[in-house]
């Protein structure tokens, strides 16, 4: 028997948290490319919170997943065999091939990696859609000013240790939100925060007001929820929020809401949501900013990797309950 591709399918629509339930591993033919196309043998897959609320039949920015559908991603990979002159042999790309061992690649649809750039995982992360997710929504959304305070929620994670380490670059306050005093000190000592803040510790509200003393000018949310709802708490006049996610929301039956319209409104708040998906356009200037940023030092990132694709639903599920450590990531071992 030849090789085969390993494949993560949804099983089912997920009943409130996801479990590994809800996915089936398959072993499937091996993809044959035709004309202008390309087989590529994954190497690292994303993880990422919107494949959550694609598992959900409802109404969306694009058509939910049906059982028996291939778990969408990110994944980086190379190059094995070609029948397109413009993506040869050995070729590194990153696309979005989703839970996947190998899959077809046309070139219009990746993006060729240069070695040279970082290691081939970053384009899943820092130089990849939670890097670029990050530039657009607090430069493009948020607007902020020197001197001004940001805000971040999941501040340890692939979009939000970005947003908070740009924030430091354009001369701002940046305060974290993070779960746990580990990953609030990473955040601080390895990211250059200027302060976390745990949002399980019981005196959460306290210690958000001793952070942030000025209120709030940016908000860049991620999570939603009361820790969303706690923030506009401390929200300043005429502040700007850039919202991302809405990841405490993401496994519930009934919707918490949102609580703080009172502060939107008597502040004067502008709050913008945006999808990274519909902003091809820019992802050539915030990468060159991120990869000039990387280089020179001013930009850290952690990665947690999982090893093998049959551990991919383990993985997911951790990662949606604030069990990874960084971006979520996993290495393809078939």
């Amino acid at each position: 028997m030849g090789e085969r591709n390993l494949r993560v399918l949804m099983k089912r629509h997920p009943a409130g948290m996801v479990t590994e339930d809800d996915f089936t591993i398959e072993s499937a033919p091996m993809p044959v490319p035709g004309a202008g196309e390309a087989l590529v043998r994954n190497l690292f897959l994303s993880l990422d919170p919107y494949m959550r609320p694609r598992m959900d039949p409802v109404r969306s920015y694009v058509a939910p997943l049906v059982p028996g559908e291939l778990m969408p991603g990110g994944t980086v990979g190379e190059v094995v065999e070609s029948r397109a002159d413009d993506l040869p042999k050995g070729t590194l790309i990153a696309g979005a091939l989703g839970w996947q061992s190998h899959g077809i690649a046309k070139r219009a649809a990746v993006r060729v990696l240069d070695p040279a750039a970082g290691p081939p995982s970053s384009a899943l992360g820092v130089l990849g859609m939670p890097g670029v997710t990050a530039h657009y929504g607090l430069l493009q959304l948020g607007k902020p000013q020197p001197g001004q305070t940001v805000v971040v929620s999941a501040a340890s994670g692939a979009v939000g240790g970005v947003v908070g380490q740009i924030s430091r670059i354009k001369g701002c306050r940046a305060v974290g939100i993070a779960g746990g005093e580990r990953k609030c000190r990473y955040v601080v000592e390895e990211l250059g925060f200027d302060a976390c803040v745990d949002y399980r510790a019981d005196d959460f509200a306290a210690r958000l007001a001793a952070a942030t003393p000025d209120g709030v000018d940016v908000l860049f949310e991620n999570v939603g929820g009361p820790v969303m709802d706690a923030v506009l708490g401390r929200i300043n006049d005429f502040a700007r929020i850039a919202l991302c996610g809405n990841i405490s929301d993401y496994n519930r039956t009934e919707p918490y809401g949102l609580k703080g319209m009172r502060e939107l409104l008597m502040h004067r708040v502008s709050m913008l949501a945006f999808i990274i998906a519909d902003q091809r356009a820019y992802w050539p200037t915030a990468l060159g900013d991120l990869s000039a940023w990387l280089k020179g030092g001013q930009l850290r990132y952690r990665e947690d990797v999982a090893d093998g694709l049959e551990n991919a639903p383990a993985a997911f599920i951790r990662m949606l309950t604030g069990g990874n450590f960084g971006k979520q990531i996993v290495r393809i071992t078939n």
